[in-house]
């Protein structure tokens, strides 16, 4: 009886975890790039009172065991880097990536991040930056003066220069892969960096080897999908439920059990 209390508690507790990567899903439902999570369940231990296959004194075996679980655990959110809407803005320093890849961002720490948020902005100097200020990697400095920037889909950026008639290369944006994507860490601002589940950073120019296209005046939205988000925020609430009333039943049955009287 007390067992069933303890698994109807990791019930609550791993179906919150749900309700809580949900309410982040549909949080972000708006940012630039942003990919959802799917959360991941397993069992955990079971407590065996017959083995199976086991045998009887009389030499005749157990056809099948007697195990009780003790309930679920979260064992993982996995990021899902499926491809999102493209949505014009007409910016040219708007970016997007159709297909595999992301965009490298220069850290203040000198340490580079990966982000599928492709809304860069021009600084005071014309650097090419991230909404957080963050240099893009390699860097990209638009002359003063300048006009007619265009970025095709090979990432090759070009101006037009004063009093010139022709577009001048101004240089080249380089994209980012991993072999294991959902290995990456998330550390907001719409960042990632690598880990030993990612793999190292794979480097290539748009379009080659299976590298995704740059969108120029594109953004791509976020991969959140509301009634899939809606349709499992029913089932973790469900869930939640059932696992409280196996507690509730447990906890009046067990009443009953202390009023029982000689």
């Amino acid at each position: 009886m007390i067992r069933s209390l303890y698994t109807g508690a990791t019930g609550m507790k791993a179906n919150q975890l749900y309700v809580d990567n949900i309410a982040n899903n549909l949080a972000n439902v708006n940012t630039t790039g942003f990919k959802k999570s799917k959360i991941e369940f397993e069992d955990l231990l079971y407590q065996t009172l017959i083995e199976p296959g086991g045998g009887h004194s009389d030499g005749a075996r157990h056809p099948a065991g007697l195990q009780v679980g003790v309930g679920v655990k979260a064992v993982a959110n996995l990021k899902m880097f499926t491809q999102g809407n493209m949505s014009q803005t007409g910016s040219s320093y708007d970016l997007a990536i159709a297909g595999k890849g992301f965009f490298q961002i220069m850290m203040p720490n000198g340490e580079t991040a990966y982000t599928r948020d492709g809304s860069f902005k021009i600084s005071a100097d014309g650097t090419l930056v991230s909404s957080q200020g963050y240099l893009l990697d390699p860097p990209i400095i638009v002359p003063e003066g300048s006009s007619d920037v265009n970025i095709d889909d090979r990432g090759r950026v070009q101006v037009r220069m004063p009093d010139s008639d022709t577009l001048e290369e101004l240089g080249q944006i380089e994209i980012a892969r991993f072999i294991n994507p959902s290995g990456l860490k998330s550390i907001g601002n719409n960042l990632y960096l690598p880990t030993a589940a990612s793999g190292p950073a794979d480097i290539q120019l748009p379009g080659e080897n299976g590298f995704g296209n740059i969108e120029s005046g594109y953004l791509e939205t976020s991969n959140v999908q509301l009634v899939e988000e809606m349709v499992n925020m029913i089932v973790a609430q469900r869930a939640y439920e059932v696992s409280s009333k196996a507690i509730q039943t447990s906890e009046d049955m067990l009443q009953m059990a202390n009023q029982l009287k000689r």
